[in-house]
Order: C-alpha cells, then structure tokens, then sequence
C-alpha cells in the first residue's frame, strides 16, 4: 500500500466516521480546533497528518484511533 492510498483511505474512514455522527466537516474541524479547509484535505487524502493530529480526530469523533484505520 503506497503513503498516498493510506492517507487516502484514512481520509475516507474519517469522513464515514463523520457521516454516521451527523457532524458536518465544519462541526468537525470545530472540535479539533482545525479550519475547516484543513478538515477537507485530510478526509480528500491530500495530507499525511501526524499521530497527534488522527488522535484528535478520534476524541472528537469519540472512536479509538485503531477504528480510523478500520477500512
């Protein structure tokens, strides 16, 4: 699996993760205290984000960070 499909597909969990909470990209980004631009290319794939950054993501989303890499 090449960085680019990993990125790509951890992008696309946080998205369904997002979907099935009802919480809009904005709302998202909010309770990471990221823009909401920075939200968008993270879910598009288009960003290797740290561990620190998948962690908030996973508190704000209330899921382990083992479940943004469940795809």
């Amino acid at each position: 699996m090449s960085d680019n499909s990993l990125q790509i597909n951890v992008g696309q969990q946080i998205q369904k993760l997002r979907e099935s909470k009802g919480l809009s990209q904005q709302d998202l980004a909010a309770k990471c205290n990221f823009e909401k631009s920075n939200m968008s290319r993270l879910e598009a794939g288009r960003v290797n984000p740290t561990l620190s950054t998948l962690e908030k993501v996973a508190k704000a989303l209330d899921v382990s960070l083992v479940e943004l890499f469940n795809f």
